[in-house]
């Protein structure tokens, strides 16, 4: 099933905060920021056995645990078996990702995505995120960023096991969806290429925002929105260096990238609206994308988010934006 008849609003929650992203966050600041999305009305949870070593899906099982779960849609993801058995946390081999999640559970991730692993990963979330089913699974991570010159392998491995196995599930009806959960455009365009598996729709983070959409703009956005697919856009604000942050892509953000924010900044400023608002709304726009999944570990930036999401922004701010070189000029603009 498309995932756009599947996703219950256009702003979801991005989990990956909970398993302690960057910071050590306290157990009762994470369960009070997933109350305070489902109180502000989100009603898609987004999430993955990697965030953390499983930390992040048993906080939102536990946050969640009490809610009527016909009302809310979990996405999470294939491809990492956590066990039982402990690791040197950094000792970890995790790409462009290597501390991102030095906070978590020291649990050992296993890089699986046979039929087997997909199927024990499946059985693995659904404990730990307290509930009955998924709704949608994302194949996680098959791409450049973690496995370099080796990810063609592990994409082919993946097409022979996990995207089989959800394929299946989701015709016998276990799943609504499946598909790809990246940060590359690649293995998208890749998948789109086959005849067989048929993929629902992707979570693409980080490629399509205001700071990095060329690529995906002219490469999978069109073949999506052709076949009424679908994207979950992830890490609209490029990692935090689009409303302020210090880092783009997991690291330091370069100069030509603070650069650019400095000018998209200027321009919202000069119109009066927030950063964060032209960040989500743009994200939005595109006819391909059916929510966006900006993370968050504190209540109050929940808060921000939603406000964002409605917040008005004049005609003459995107025109302003396209006129200085700074979207792509294909980019579909919330004019």
């Amino acid at each position: 099933m498309a995932l756009k008849n599947i996703l219950r609003s256009k702003l979801g929650f991005g989990a990956a905060p909970l398993g302690n992203m960057f910071r050590d966050i306290p157990e009762a600041e994470a369960l009070s920021t997933v109350e305070a999305a489902w109180n502000d009305g989100i009603r898609y949870f987004d999430n993955a056995p990697f965030y953390g070593a499983g930390l992040a899906e048993i906080r939102m099982g536990e946050a969640l645990a009490a809610k009527p779960r016909d009302q809310y849609v979990i996405s999470t993801k294939v491809g990492r078996v956590i066990l039982d058995e402990l690791e040197d946390v950094s000792a970890r081999d995790l790409g462009e990702k290597g501390d991102v999640f030095k906070y978590g559970r020291p649990n050992k991730i296993v890089n699986d995505y046979s039929e087997d692993a997909t199927l024990r990963s499946i059985e693995d979330s659904l404990k730990r995120l307290k509930t009955d089913r998924i709704d949608i699974a994302f194949v996680h991570d098959v791409a450049q960023d973690f496995y370099g010159d080796e990810w063609l392998d592990v994409f082919e491995t993946a097409r022979k096991g996990a995207f089989r196995a959800l394929d299946r599930l989701r015709d016998e009806g276990v799943i609504k969806a499946w598909g790809l959960g990246v940060n590359r455009v690649e293995p998208i365009e890749l998948l789109l290429g086959l005849d067989t598996p048929r993929p629902d729709g992707f979570l693409l983070a980080g490629r399509y925002t205001l700071l990095d959409h060329d690529r995906a703009l002219q490469r999978v956005m069109p073949l999506v929105a052709e076949r009424g697919l679908g994207i979950v856009a992830g890490g609209p604000y490029s990692s935090g260096a689009l409303v302020g942050g210090p880092n783009f892509e997991y690291a330091p953000a370069t100069p030509v990238i603070l650069d650019k924010v400095a000018r998209i900044k200027a321009l919202a400023d000069r119109h009066g609206i927030s950063i964060k608002a032209a960040g989500l709304q743009f994200s939005l726009a595109h006819p391909a994308v059916a929510a966006v999944i900006p993370g968050a570990s504190k209540p109050e930036r929940i808060a921000e988010d939603g406000a964002a999401l409605n917040e008005t922004i004049p005609a003459e701010f995107w025109r302003d934006l396209r006129k200085a070189g700074l979207v792509n000029p294909e980019a579909p603009l919330p004019l």
